[in-house]
């Protein structure tokens, strides 16, 4: 497939050697017709497959909002700006969404960004109050448009999509079948891209028991057999969740928690420290079942199995990503039903698995790509003046005003003793562990 210098620049910064199936078809028919909604699995890559054949969309000469991306949560919000960002296309890309300070978006808008992603009821406060202009926006993406749906936001999306005067293409994404289009899309000849065969997961499905009905005890003894295999455990209300970590913590089960109750930046931490391997487990809700940047994930463990199948999807649909493989626990005390939608399966007793790996923690660094720091200019300092080994430091992301690096845990007090505030190009720096 030929690609213009601009794709293949954004294909080698995302370390992408070949795009899959699904990803070509969208390049060829995305630009072909003014509406386009994509069927695929979760974790397929409709990112890319969305922004490649949009870049071309866009007019570096023109400083004003010209490609809008409406995601139904923050976390994915972030996401797509990652995504944009790593593949250096020289666009201006700013995400929106709930509980960040309105100024800050003003501060952004200050820059003429060319891509805007966000939140629908962020993107409808900007819109009410007239904060960007709306006459360049030539395409529209609305992500996960069957999320959208689901969690309520045909108020918000209606009063976008008819504030847009001078768009020229529409696409929709959605793992699921959306059967009813809302007429606010005034959408006249649909195409269809549906590869949602393509890449299926190929999972394993056991079931684990618990003598009593108060499933805690259970869970830590199973989850000992677990370490060193990364995972999340699901629940259906927050206060299971926080329950289920106070418990974790008594048994020096390390891991993080997340749900809608949580800061944004404990959430986006959490993240962090699970992709960069300080934690191994994610106790969860079912905000984590969608949208979310955790790749390789060995097990989903269902501590309340959710009421719906399309919910059980979508959890175990964090595994076996791209048609790998992943295993599927659900945690069931001896007298518990299960639900309409799973068969019957015979108990499975687990057994100590390899030996744990090598610990990580997490050091904050109070300086990112605002103050011109690169991650080479972490490294050599960790290196350098730390004196760490390259052995010894795991993954380091890069934010607009801040960095996380993952270092061995054995290392990390000495280390922060060496490079706390130290000087990072212009800038001193806090370095501390979190």
């Amino acid at each position: 497939m030929n690609l213009d210098p601009q794709q293949e620049q954004a294909l080698k910064k995302l370390e992408i050697t070949e795009l899959n199936a699904m990803q070509k078809a969208a390049l060829t028919i995305i630009p072909q017709h003014k509406e386009t909604i994509l069927h695929a699995q979760t974790g397929s890559g409709k990112t890319v497959a969305f922004l490649l054949p949009l870049l071309d969309q866009i007019d570096k000469d023109l400083h004003k909002v010209q490609l809008l991306i409406l995601a139904p949560s923050r976390e994915l919000a972030l996401q797509i700006e990652t995504v944009i960002r790593t593949m250096a296309t020289g666009h201006k890309v700013n995400a929106f969404y709930g509980g960040q300070y309105m100024s800050r978006d003003r501060e952004n808008l200050k820059q003429n960004p060319s891509i805007l992603v966000g939140t629908p009821g962020r993107i409808m406060d900007h819109v009410n109050r007239e904060t960007f202009d709306l006459d360049h926006i030539r395409a529209m993406v609305v992500d996960e448009f069957d999320k959208c749906m689901e969690l309520g936001f045909d108020k918000q999306m209606k009063s976008i999509i008819t504030a847009l005067p001078t768009k020229k293409k529409t696409v929709l994404t959605s793992a699921t079948t959306i059967k009813i289009l809302p007429s606010y899309l005034d959408i006249r000849k649909m195409k269809v891209v549906d590869h949602r065969d393509e890449g299926r997961p190929r999972i394993t499905l056991k079931k684990l028991l618990s003598e009593d009905k108060d499933k805690l005890a259970a869970l830590s003894d199973h989850l000992k057999n677990l370490i060193g295999k990364k995972g999340i455990v699901f629940c259906n209300f927050r206060e299971s969740a926080e329950r289920i970590s106070e418990h974790l913590d008594e048994h020096d089960i390390r891991h993080s928690l997340y749900h809608g109750g949580l800061e944004q930046k404990d959430r986006e931490r959490a993240l962090i420290k699970f992709r960069n391997f300080t934690h191994d487990l994610i106790v969860a809700t079912d905000l984590a079942a969608r949208g979310l940047d955790i790749p390789e994930i060995d097990f989903i463990l269902h501590y309340h199995l959710p009421p719906r199948e399309e919910e059980f999807t979508h959890r175990n649909g964090r595994t076996a990503r791209m048609g790998g493989e992943g295993t599927i626990y659900l945690l069931l005390w001896e007298g518990e039903e299960l639900k309409d939608y799973l068969p019957e399966l015979e108990a499975t007793t687990l057994t100590a698995g390899d030996s744990p790996r090598q610990l990580w923690t997490t050091l904050f660094i109070s300086g990112g790509r605002k103050d011109k720091i690169s991650k080479g200019d972490i490294a050599g300092l960790f290196m350098k003046q730390g004196e760490l080994s390259k052995e010894d430091m795991g993954l380091i992301e890069l934010k607009k005003d801040c960095a996380f690096v993952a270092v061995a845990a054995a290392q990390a007090h000495k280390l922060c003793n060496l490079v706390n505030n130290s000087r990072l190009k212009k800038k001193k720096v806090r370095i501390y562990e979190i």
